[in-house]
This record gives C-alpha cells, structure tokens and sequence, in this order.
C-alpha cells in the first residue's frame, strides 16, 4: 500500500503525509499529540473519510477499525433505541450475542471470536451493560469477523485489565502472521513483538517514519518528560489556590454496600470510609463493579439511594440535594466522556465542572471564564476555546474533561482510567500533577488504573474487587489487575 500526497480535512482538524509505504510483512505503530491526526488516519484507512487530495495504491480490500471514536458512535445509536421512557425497565440495549450477528458470520466463526475476545460468557448482556473493557473487547470481536487483512487499533488497551492487555498482546502475535497491524497508541509498552515500523505525527503531518529499533533510541521521550513535569506543577499550584476548606470525616462511608442487577450480584458485604487524608485505587477486573463504586459515590448509580451512604456529610436519601454533593465532587470517567454528547464549545465543556452539567444553560461570570481559561492554558489548549466538543479528538476531549473536574479545585476526585486517550505529554502531565496532588492532599483521590506505569506512589489504600469478593486494605501491594 503506497500514499502519496495525502490531505484528510474535519472542521479545524487536518492531517498531511507525503509519502507513506505499507509494505508486505511490515506492521506500523503510529504515535503523536493528541489533535495531530492519528484517529483521522485510522478512520481514512478504513475508508470512513474521503480525502481532500492525495493517490493510494495497493489498498486492502477488507480493512477493520477498533477505535474509541466507533464505540462512541455505538454507544450513541444504542441511546438512540433506548425504549425505557415507555416501559417500566431501564433499556439494557441491544446484547452482545445481537451485535455480533449483525456482522452475517457463521456460528463456528462467531464462536472462534467470541472465544479470542473472552466474551462467551456475556453473549446475553446488554452492550449498556457492559463495562468499559468488556465494551473494548467487543469492539474488536466486530473487527476480527469482517477476516480483515489490514487491522487498525486505535488505542486497543484502552479499559483492558492487565489480564486481558496480556489476552490481547498474545493475539495480536498470532493476528500479525496472517494480517497486517497499525498501531494507533501513545504507550510503547502496548506494542505487540511484531511491530517493525513507526510514524510520528505532529502539527506539519507525518513528520518521521522509522524503523522500531531506531524509535526505541528516539530522544523526544525525555524532553517530553521534562516539560510535563513543568506543567504539573502549574496544575498543582492552580490547585492549591482554590483548594477547598472544611472537609467533613469522613469524606465517603458505606456500610455493608451492595449492586445487583437483573438477579445477578455485582458486589455485596461493602464496609468503606474514606478518610480526610486518605487516597484510594480501586482494583479488579473488567465487569466487577469498579465504576459501579465510583457512580455510587458521586451519585449517578440508581443504587445509591437503596444503600446506606454518607457522602460529604450528606446522608443519601436525607433531603439533601444532588447538586449539593456534586459541588464538591470532580469526576473522570469513560462513560461521562461517551455521554457528554452536548455540542458546546471547549471553554464551556470546562466551564460546566463549576455548574455540574452537561452544556452551558446560565451566563458565566468574568471571574468564571477567567477560571475555565485558566484551565484550558494549563492543558495546551487555549487555542481550541471557541472550537465545538464534538470537532476535537478524543484525547483532547478526554483534557476538557479532566479540567472540567478540576475547575472546582474538589474535595474529592473520582478518576476512572483518567489518561485513557491521552498522548505520551498530557498522560505525564496529569499522572505527574495527580501524584503532587495527592502528595500535598490538594484534593483526595479515589483512583482507576489498569496500567502499572500509571499507579501513583502516594495512594496507600486500596480496595480490591474478586469475583463479587471486596476486601479494603492499606498495603502497596503492585498492581496485578
């Protein structure tokens, strides 16, 4: 496969190459900043986008896409079906046994997939369901059906736990003799043994192609170090300013919690506080109940109301006002990010972490645009102020998202897979600012993380989630899940 003169325009976003060769037993790994144009070329080699100029030779025929982009875009037709306002039961969506049937396979190939993906045990479950990992597996069981001979995996790690990112590193070895790979990520460590080539992406394009053994000698790493550490601090100061007073003890208890849906337990047994100084990573495997834990605190989980919960010392379920326990709360996840479908502009994405909504539907003051301004140059994204939610790419999304939860300098900061998205340089920054900030307990972390390299030192306690089993602990036990 031969490109040549290639320009791929969306909105404000655009990519240039001049020359790019797939060649016969190569597999490519593309790295770059968030906005550089990764997704755009990923979605241009599945023939999503037509280009603006530019000549390809030798494309494949079948050509596959797993991207979080394409699970958005599912998340959204299945909220489009949702039936629930005409019946008495939340609409689960559509199962995974119906999504993959869609694809016209034989039921040997289905179950061969089903099998690779490990999701023979979820044929039944509604895709609304299933967790953000579970949700990334079948993404990629879609893929694997179409037999693609040129397979594109933008961000494939995001949401695995670490059993499932070894699961996926194996097939993708066995995946790489009989098809080609490109690799869209921002983590040299999720690149299969297979790799051979990589591309690097900045503001003029494709801007280097090298050889894997020349990208592990590449410079650029630490002189991206040395500015994200810059950053963080500017973070951890803006933090530190507008740090909150009065924190009430504990911060979060629940006594004997429990989450069952369908019949089917997701937890029970739950005996937690979280204490004023305290930081906590919440551990488990994909479909557990981490997020679930997480929702419970910060109130958006329909069970939060049948459980015995303090939050901030409101009971749940006392009177008290929703928005009067989110005032102090930030919150990070992959389902606020998928559900954020309000097409604001990027200051008010930012903005409406001081009002705890979803878009803009009051006029901020100066004091409160200086604020969210304040944010958006924190980050590297002053440029992007007026330009809509929607137009951006999913890292730089995922960065409005992150200071929209801390605008607010929190209480408490909910952080579900926080730097899922997000490139080598503004993944260092946040895992950088969140270790000052829970260092100098600037706010206090309840912290999801699948990737060992992102755990931070200064979080202590831990609960941990096995097979409906939660256990609390105060250990430094390394990351296995």
């Amino acid at each position: 496969m031969i490109v040549e003169d290639l320009l791929l325009v969306v909105g404000e976003r655009q990519l240039n190459i001049k020359h790019w060769e797939l060649a016969v037993g190569q597999h490519w790994a593309i790295f770059g900043h968030s906005g550089s144009g990764k997704s755009l070329f990923g979605a241009w080699l599945n023939g999503e986008l037509s280009a603006k100029r530019g000549e390809c030779q030798g494309r494949p025929e079948r050509v596959a896409l797993v991207s979080l982009e394409l699970q958005q875009a599912l998340l959204e037709n299945e909220l489009a079906e949702d039936d629930s306002d005409f019946s008495d039961e939340s609409d689960a969506g559509h199962s995974v046994a119906e999504l993959l049937a869609i694809s016209g396979s034989d039921s040997q190939k289905i179950s061969e997939v089903l099998e690779q993906c490990d999701l023979s045990h979820l044929l039944e479950r509604g895709f609304r369901m299933l967790s953000t990992g579970e949700t990334r597996r079948l993404m990629l069981a879609r893929a694997l059906l179409t037999d693609p001979q040129l397979l594109i995996l933008d961000e494939p790690f995001a949401g695995l736990d670490i059993a499932h990112q070894q699961r996926l590193l194996q097939l993708l070895e066995v995946l790489s003799k009989y098809c080609q790979l490109v690799i869209i990520t921002s983590r040299d460590e999720e690149l299969p043994a297979a790799i051979s080539h990589v591309a690097v992406l900045d503001e003029e394009g494709l801007s280097q192609q090298l050889t894997i053994e020349q990208w592990q000698e590449h410079p650029e790493r630490k002189m991206l170090e040395r500015l994200a550490a810059k950053q963080s601090m500017a973070i951890v100061e803006a933090l530190r300013q507008h740090q909150q007073q009065d924190i009430p003890e504990p911060l979060f208890c629940i006594t004997q919690g429990s989450v069952s849906y369908a019949g089917e337990t997701i937890f029970s047994g739950l005996d937690w506080q979280i204490s004023r100084g305290q930081h906590w990573q919440v551990r488990g495997p994909n479909g557990c109940g981490k997020s679930t834990l997480l929702n419970l605190i910060f109130g958006d989980h329909p069970q939060c109301y049948s459980n015995h919960i303090q939050v901030l010392g409101y009971q749940r379920g006392s009177g008290e006002s929703i928005w009067q326990v989110k005032q102090r709360i930030g919150m990070v996840s992959a389902a606020l990010h998928l559900q954020y479908r309000v097409n604001c502009s990027a200051i008010e994405v930012v903005l409406s972490g001081l009002y705890d909504s979803i878009g803009i539907y009051q006029q901020p003051s100066e004091l409160e645009l200086a604020q969210a301004r304040l944010w958006l140059q924190l980050f590297g994204m002053q440029a992007l102020e007026k330009q809509y939610f929607k137009s951006l790419s999913y890292g730089q999304q995922r960065l409005l998202i992150i200071a929209r939860a801390m605008i607010k300098a929190p209480s408490l900061l909910l952080l579900d897979e926080p730097c899922q998205g997000l490139d080598f340089l503004h993944r260092s920054t946040v895992i950088n600012a969140l270790e000052l900030v829970a260092k100098n307990t600037l706010s206090h972390l309840v912290y999801v993380t699948h990737h060992q390299e992102d755990a931070l030192p200064s979080i202590k306690h831990f609960v941990d989630f096995d097979d409906g089993v939660v256990r609390v602990s105060s250990t430094t036990r390394e990351l296995t899940q």
